[in-house]
Parts: C-alpha cells; structure tokens; sequence
C-alpha cells in the first residue's frame, strides 16, 4: 500500500510539472501581455517605456527562461503576484476557491444521494415505465449544455417566478448566511442537475449487469429477499466502476463550473480562471489551473483507494 502511494505521488508530481510547463507555455504565447493592457490605458506610455516594463517583469526573455524562473520561485513558495489584483496570487485565490469548494461541495453530495437510489431504483425493474422515465432524465439532462440550463433557471425562477436571484454573491448592504445560501441555490441546481443525469445513468447500467452475475442468482437461492440482493449484493460490486466516473467528475466539476460560475457571475474558481486569462495575469490563471490538476490527480487516487476498500480482492501494488 504505501509502495502504491509513493509511487503514485511520484507519478502525480510529473504529470503536475508536465502541466504546468504545458500551462506556462500556451498562456505565454497568448496574444497580448499585460504591459499591452498598461499602454491602452495610458497613452502616454511610449514604447520605450513599453520595453523598459516588459524587462522588468521578464517578459522578453525566452518562454523556457521565463518558466525556469517562475518555477524556481514557485518551489520556493512564491507563486507569483497577480497583476489584475495587485496582490498574491495565493491571497487572491484563497476566497474564490473556498467559494467553489462549498459549490461543488453541495453539488456532489445531493448529486450523489439522489443519483444513486434513482438508478438503483431503475434497475430493479430494467425496461418498465420507471425505467424509461430514469433513462430520458439522463439523456436529457446529459444532453444539455451546461450555459443553456442555467440561463433556463435563470429565467423561471429569477425572472418569471421571481423566486430568486440571477446571480452574483450577496445582497449588497446586507450579506450573511442566509442571504448567501439565497444565491447558491440556483448555481447548486444547475450543476445538480447535470451530475444526477449522468451519475444515475451509470448507477443503473452498473447495477443491470452485476444483477446478471453467478452469484446473484446464488443468493436468490439461498432465498434472500431481492432486497437484500439488490442493496446487498448488487450495488457493492457495482460500485467499482461507478466510483472511477464519481471520481473523474468531482476532478472535472472543480474546473467545469467555470461555464456555471460565469453565467451566474459567482465569484468562484472558474471565473477567477476565466477572467484571469481575459486579462493576461498569468501568475493567477497559471496557478488555478494547476490547481484544478492536482484536485483531479487526487480524485483518481482516492478512486483507486476506494476500489480496495469495496473489492478485498484488489490489491495495491
């Protein structure tokens, strides 16, 4: 086991250093760099003053030189400043990611306890009306781009219901929990309904084909109720492949609510990433995605833990 974990923590630091160079470099060849921003906001800036800037921060040296130096500094636990803030990329970044962890937090844990009752539900009678009614769920709700079903909710319960807000953190002036939890509501939703589509659809196949196994007919035998079978037998070795889908969408959900955070303009790690880019701070856009990397990386590894913990006969080597 712990073999396992240091050769995966080995493999999970190469994949983040292949990244991060990958990151580096596509963000660097962008077109524009910040010092552009400076000039079109102060015309007096001649270019001169546009070179002596763009040596001072670096940015005329060789794309592999400047990343060199960005990751000597960031091993030594500088990562950088954010130039569209004025301020630390990590202090900049502290809020909006806890914001996105309480979204996807929410997100994932309803999404989870009414995804997989609703496909187990389904499969135990595979092919009747429930079962057709689970199944148009899925597609529908896996069918619908992520921007279209907010803008959706947006409409029925912000604008025509009026039951609540199109967007944003809080009411300005009063803020609080309640009124925050207030705003949550439809970006939860939005992202709920798109994980309960497809984590039910997987539930249910899953769970049809392991009730077609040896050894549930063996435990029909023994004369357990199908009860039993169903929650006992069936859904334990389903859940194998069905944790390797949940694990790759929670790793997919942190950089994925980037579409929902925009939409409801929820100050969140997606669009911390999305406005980051749009303005050229490097620092910050560099660090959020490889964030979103290493949240990913330890999704998988917690997948190939929990398959040990539901299969005793898969050992970690």
């Amino acid at each position: 086991m712990s073999a396992f974990l240091i050769r995966r923590l080995v493999q999970s630091l190469a994949v983040i250093a292949i990244m991060s160079f990958l990151v580096y470099a596509l963000i660097g060849l962008m077109p524009g760099d910040p010092i552009d921003i400076m000039i079109s906001s102060d015309p007096k800036l001649t270019p001169a003053d546009a070179a002596r800037l763009r040596a001072l921060y670096g940015l005329d040296l060789p794309i592999g030189e400047r990343y060199w130096n960005w990751l000597t500094a960031a091993l030594g636990g500088d990562l950088g400043f954010s130039r569209s803030h004025n301020r630390p990329v990590l202090e900049v970044m502290g809020p909006h990611l806890l914001r996105t962890l309480l979204l996807m937090g929410l997100s994932f844990v309803i999404s989870v306890a009414i995804a997989i009752p609703l496909g187990v539900w389904a499969a135990a009678r595979p092919y009747s009306l429930r079962d057709y009614a689970v199944n148009l769920f899925s597609f529908a709700g896996r069918s619908a781009p992520p921007f279209w079903l907010a803008l959706i909710l947006i409409f029925v319960f912000a604008v025509w219901l009026g039951w609540l807000p199109a967007g944003g953190l809080e009411t300005i002036g009063k803020g609080g929990f309640w009124d925050r939890l207030h705003y949550l509501v439809l970006p939860v939703l939005a992202l709920t309904l798109l994980n309960v589509a497809g984590f039910a659809r997987f539930v249910r196949a899953e769970t049809i084909a392991v009730m077609r196994q040896d050894f549930i007919r063996t435990a029909r035998a023994k004369g357990l109720t199908e009860r039993s079978v169903l929650l006992g037998h069936a859904l334990r070795n389903a859940m194998i492949p069905i944790v390797t889908i949940v694990a790759l969408d929670f790793g997919t959900l942190f950089s994925g609510a980037l579409i929902t955070e925009t939409v409801f303009a929820y100050p969140g790690m997606g669009k911390m990433i999305f406005d980051s880019i749009l303005a050229n701070d490097f620092n910050l856009a560099l660090v959020g995605l490889l964030f979103a990397t290493f949240v990913t990386l330890a999704a998988n590894l917690g997948a190939d833990i929990a398959y040990a913990v539901l299969d005793p006969r898969i050992a970690l080597q």
